[in-house]
Formats: structure tokens, sequence, C-alpha cells
């Protein structure tokens, strides 16, 4: 099974699960990735997923040999760079935040994913990188999450060198969330994951919504949507009963 997806305790643990192929992304891998949000998002147990990749890397990116084969025919070509687009468009719009555990390498496609992800946690050891160029070939979809987190510069000399990125210099341009040491990583994760568990599911998800809503809008509009997501979360339960402990406390 090239995706797996187990539950409990809050946590929709998903594993690209190809690790003699460093997780290279199949066509079939993101239908399977995709039935998995899916399949997260109508879970009310969930509150977080976390993608992580089997063995040693995260994921090396697409499959060249599959990508190669589709290039001899437009139509499988574009079929094909669609159903990356929809994942990560699936992604940004999936209710729930995503966290992305990267060890080893994370490239091209592989560091799409976790730049696709609201949450990304990596080891110090870990790298990422927008290689294409070298291939003569572009990161053309990767490109509009990686602008988004990083500023323009940054981007640009991403993606027309190539060259690797450590775990460390990720953080220091804004990529990444966090940098662990390798030996702390797997405690780390499950800390931080079950943490985020812990927190009021619905303001999570107007959180992420929000965020991304306003993502290019004027100052003005930007305020007139928080407005609105303010007194949308005065309504919830979840609210309600935060209120009512902090009160209690007092």
């Amino acid at each position: 099974m090239s995706i797996e997806y187990v539950a409990a305790d809050g946590v929709a643990r998903i594993t690209l699960n190809r690790p003699d192929k460093r997780n290279a992304i199949t066509g079939e891998m993101m239908s399977s990735l995709r039935e998995a949000l899916q399949r997260a998002s109508h879970d009310s147990a969930i509150r977080i997923l976390l993608i992580r990749g089997a063995g040693k890397d995260f994921c090396a990116g697409l499959d060249l040999s599959e990508v190669l084969k589709n290039a001899e025919n437009a139509d499988a070509a574009f079929a094909s760079a669609r159903r990356l687009g929809d994942l990560y468009i699936a992604m940004r719009r999936h209710p729930k935040p995503i966290i992305a555990a990267v060890q080893g390498r994370a490239l091209g496609g592989g560091a799409g994913i976790a730049t696709a992800s609201d949450l990304i946690v990596a080891t110090e050891s870990a790298y990422f990188g927008y290689p294409e160029v070298k291939l003569g070939f572009i990161p053309a979809i990767v490109a509009t999450m990686l602008r988004r987190a990083v500023n323009e510069r940054q981007a640009m000399e991403l993606a027309l060198t190539g060259e690797p990125l450590s775990a460390p210099r990720a953080h220091a341009i804004g990529l990444i969330n966090r940098v662990i040491p390798d030996a702390e990583f797997e405690t780390a994760v499950e800390s931080y994951a079950s943490a985020l568990a812990e927190q009021s599911a619905t303001a999570m998800s107007m959180s992420k919504a929000l965020l991304y809503e306003t993502d290019g809008l004027s100052f003005e509009a930007s305020i007139e949507a928080g407005v609105q997501a303010n007194v949308q979360a005065r309504m919830t339960d979840d609210f309600k009963r935060g209120v009512e402990r902090f009160l209690k406390k007092s």
C-alpha cells in the first residue's frame, strides 16, 4: 500500500509508503492521498492530520519515470499535472490543520506536499529542494505555495538554482516552523501533534480558513473578513465552553 492511514487520539497519521523509491509520488499515490484527506475530513474525531514519509526520506518528488512517460502525450501530461495541482488545493482547502513531519529529503513535488501543509517540522539533518531546473524542468505548481511561504527573492533563487536548503536555513527564511534534533524527532512530533489535537477543532478550522482567505485581499477587505469570522467564532459551542472554563478559574 503506497499510502498508509492510521487514526488515533484525534490525529490522522498519513504515511507516504514507498521507501524503496524514496517515496517518489505516482499518480496512484496522489489519488490515494486525496482519499486519505477526504477520509479525515469526514471523521469528526480527527482534529489534526500528520503526513510522514516511510524510511529515510520524506519524499523525493514525482516519479520521474512516470513523468517522462506522460511527456509523450499532452493529455496524459495535463492530467498528471492537474492531479498534483488538485492535491495541493485539497490540502489548502482541508478543514483541519495538516502537519508535514520531514526527515531526510523533501524534493520537488515532495517539497510541494510539505509546503502545501499548514505546518512543517523537520529534523536538523533534513533538507528541502526544488531541483527541477537541473532537469530542464520547472517547479511550476509548487511555486504557488513557495512564493507565499518565503519572500520573492528567496523563491526566485530556489527556483533558479535548484540548490538544496538545509532545515536550519529553511527555518531562517520562514519556509518551515520548527527544527528538531534528529534523536528527539519522533517524540517531539508526537507531542507537537497531540498538543494541537487538544485545541478547539472549530477554532483551528476557522483560523486556517481565515488566514488563507485573506491572502491577497486589501487591508480593508481583510479586516472585514476578520470581523465576520470574529462574530462566527463567538457563536460556537467551543468558544462558549472555553469562556466558561476561563471564568470559573478567575
